[in-house]
């Protein structure tokens, strides 16, 4: 199973749950999962970036994700 990472900014949300594992193929179906079970977690999904396997997707939705992947949420950057 994946392991998922939240980022602090979650844990109100994920009743202070830090890291979970799941069984999915892709982001898409890793968020309908994390909504599934937190509802209030879809706006702060939106809003970040993802690392799966070490590297930063600003919109993974395809993104394919493993049995050992690690996936970790975090603030997207913006530049200017």
């Amino acid at each position: 199973m994946a392991k998922i990472i939240m980022p602090d900014s979650f844990l109100a949300v994920t009743q202070g749950e830090h890291e979970i594992q799941v069984q999915v193929e892709n982001y898409r179906e890793l968020v309908t999962e994390l909504t599934r079970k937190w509802p209030d977690l879809a706006d702060l999904l939106s809003n970040t970036a993802v690392a799966i396997d070490g590297e930063i997707f600003q919109d993974p939705f395809l993104e394919p994700i493993g049995d050992q992947s690690e996936v970790y949420f975090m603030a997207r950057i913006e530049g200017g």
